[in-house]
């Protein structure tokens, strides 16, 4: 513990004895409960915050921010389900689509030989099943077979599994045969069964969610974690979200990354709810790195947020910016994100990470230090 930080964090102005035993917890490396969670969100400074959160990514990464080189493909924007948040999907989007496998191999081959791994995900297509996407996986496995394949969120393995008449082991067990590395953490939303039927009630339920993840690491499969914030949802909300992946990751270990996803209110049936400001998303990354302890890393995912809050979020507990992406996604951009063609080149993201007083490191899927393909 760095005795002369904690006494800076305690000697800002303003802070509560309930806040102070909360700083001391943090200093200590003890855990916080759920009522601290809250408390943090709902009274604590963003300066406050942010020097706890620096603690806590000292702690577990040093200087370090990673970053990937990594593209996405995104098969099709056909969807069984109608999320009110969603703008992606062929309910809201002027057209509808879906790539053909051999599309898809034909942007894989684009793709440059440096980049190390591919993200696939997108809508949950009614006529997809789980054998459809396990030959995909082999054939980009047999042209590209280094390259780490982060496929499928829990959202369209549900369906895809439940559709083969599979259980989820089963299910995952053969896409883990055919090629598949690890899970991205989309269509978590937010577990609160009460604010999810709202905004996403066809969705996979959030106790299905967290059994494929469970299942998952169980079967040697990593993961990453998400949660969408900024909508109808409260503090208590946001904190039980983040309290049951923090058990799921006591149990398994298998979560690699916490993604905390602004809600964005472009060409969706939201429109209507203000995006929340700067100050709280700050506090969301902040609270999230306190609260995840267990968690190694937490990204900010910058196609969403933009490269200057993105760089921003590196003084709030982030250490991860994600990856050059290579303008392969439309998801956050058609929703109004500020970056209609995501991409960054490897010299720019270490100039984002240099110009906020950290040490750029590429990374490898797993966090290992990145080689060449």
């Amino acid at each position: 513990m760095n005795k002369q930080l904690l006494n800076t964090i305690l000697d800002h102005t303003g802070i509560s004895d309930v806040l102070s035993g909360i700083a001391r917890k943090v200093a200590h490396g003890e855990r916080i409960s759920p009522d601290d969670g809250i408390m943090l969100l709902a009274q604590a400074e963003l300066g406050f915050l942010g020097m706890l959160a620096d603690l806590v990514r000292i702690r577990k990464n040093g200087n370090n921010a990673f970053y990937i080189r990594n593209f996405h493909i995104e098969p099709t924007n056909i969807c069984v389900n109608k999320c009110k948040f969603c703008s992606y999907s062929h309910h809201f989007s002027p057209s509808k689509w879906e790539l053909s496998v051999d599309e898809i191999i034909q942007k894989v081959l684009s793709q440059d030989e440096n980049v190390t791994e591919l993200h696939i995900t997108g809508a949950v297509h009614p006529d997809r099943d789980i054998y459809y996407y396990g030959e995909l996986l082999k054939k980009i496995k047999t042209i590209r077979p280094r390259l780490h394949v982060k496929a499928y969120s829990a959202v369209e393995l549900d369906y895809m599994i439940s559709k083969s008449g599979m259980g989820i082991h089963d299910g995952l067990d053969y896409l883990k045969s055919c090629g598949l590395d690890s899970i991205p953490g989309g269509g978590a939303e937010i577990f609160d069964e009460t604010v999810r039927k709202k905004i996403c009630g066809m969705k996979s339920t959030s106790q299905t969610w967290l059994e494929i993840h469970e299942t998952a690491h169980q079967l040697g499969i990593p993961s990453n974690a998400t949660m969408l914030y900024g909508h109808m949802e409260t503090f208590t909300h946001r904190i039980d979200h983040l309290e049951r992946l923090r058990q799921v990751q006591d149990r398994t270990g298998g979560f690699n990354a916490f993604i905390p996803l602004k809600f964005r209110n472009s060409n969706n049936e939201m429109s209507g709810i203000p995006e929340v400001s700067v100050i709280e998303d700050m506090k969301m990354y902040a609270v999230s790195r306190i609260y995840l302890d267990n968690f190694t890393h937490l990204k900010a995912y910058w196609p969403a947020v933009g490269r200057k809050l993105a760089q921003i979020s590196l003084s709030f507990g982030v250490d991860d910016l994600d990856g050059t992406i290579n303008d392969s996604t439309r998801i956050y951009s058609l929703a109004g994100a500020e970056d209609q063609n995501p991409v960054v080149t490897v010299s720019q993201m270490i100039s984002m990470i240099t110009e906020a007083g950290r040490t750029p490191v590429e990374r490898d899927s797993l966090y290992q230090e990145a080689g060449v393909l």
